[in-house]
């Protein structure tokens, strides 16, 4: 069984990180999607439970796809997953470069390939901190937030 995980603090997950699993998807038997657990001391994060429950509900129709916490390091998450691939969006060079650092030090710690997958033109620019931002300024960021068919994925209140 092919497995990959992708990992991060989705915080909020984004309609860029709802690309990057929709394209992921047909690559693998089995996507876990990683959310960084409670140990991450950024202001104002929803607890991981909230977080997964919200990106959970969202791939509440897709059996290949799995949602849980993971701690430490995302190859010892890999491992426990028995994932062979970490999958990572990328919007800009300046993510390019910090993403191929990150899988030079994990394929040689541990053998885990990572895929990159471009960002989709529209979604370049849009990350979780600036989707908190806008929200911060009473902006609404529904436009900017992951849809399943039969209703919008809800943020979470920062």
């Amino acid at each position: 069984m092919r497995t990959g995980i992708f990992v991060g603090s989705f915080n909020p997950f984004t309609v860029g990180h709802d690309s990057v699993v929709t394209r992921a998807l047909p690559l693998f038997d089995r996507l876990v999607i990683g959310v960084v657990g409670d140990q991450v001391h950024k202001p104002d994060m929803p607890s991981a439970e909230e977080r997964i429950k919200a990106i959970a509900e969202l791939y509440k129709d897709e059996p290949a796809i799995e949602v849980k916490p993971y701690y430490g390091l995302a190859v010892d998450f890999a491992k426990a997953e028995n994932a062979h691939f970490i999958v990572k969006g990328v919007r800009s060079v300046k993510d390019f470069e910090y993403e191929r650092e990150q899988a030079d030090i994990n394929r040689e710690l541990s053998g885990v390939e990572t895929i990159l997958l471009y960002s989709e033109p529209q979604y370049s620019s849009i990350s979780s901190s600036l989707v908190r931002e806008l929200q911060h300024f009473g902006v609404d960021v529904t436009p900017f937030l992951p849809k399943r068919k039969d209703k919008q994925y809800d943020v979470i209140t920062v």
